[in-house]
């Protein structure tokens, strides 16, 4: 009779997500998006690989951020969103690229909506470059 204790915990699996998540994480950084987050969302949700989450100060800073996130996705794979929502105000925009979606929050829209204690179970994904020295 052998035992289940005896068999090696298997290791966690990094969710697989689209490349473009990373550049959108890195264009959103380099226009000061705050807290920017990828959250894994496959195996949780199933109509999309990933979150990128990120937040500005003010309506103008938010959508900066979205100028930025669309340029460098389309610099960098040709792709450009299937359908912006939300630039009207800029409190919460919705960039939708099919199999990842960015939002980028005004801060307090980002407070009061928090999806990430909402989906807190999906695994984080690192996405920052490491630091040169």
């Amino acid at each position: 009779m052998t035992s289940t204790s005896a068999l090696p915990a298997a290791a966690p699996v990094e969710p697989v997500i689209p490349e473009e998540c990373l550049v959108a994480a890195r264009a959103a950084d380099a226009k000061s998006g705050e807290d920017t987050a990828i959250l894994g969302m496959g195996e949780l949700l199933g109509l999309t690989d990933a979150f990128v989450i990120t937040s500005g100060r003010n309506s103008r800073q938010v959508k900066t951020i979205v100028d930025e996130v669309e340029r460098q996705v389309k610099s960098s794979s040709g792709r450009a969103p299937v359908r912006v929502e939300g630039l009207d105000d800029a409190r919460w925009v919705l960039m939708d690229y099919g199999d990842f979606l960015v939002h980028v929050f005004l801060d307090e829209a980002r407070r009061f909506y928090d999806l990430e204690h909402l989906w807190s179970s999906a695994p984080r994904i690192a996405w920052a470059l490491p630091e040169v020295r």
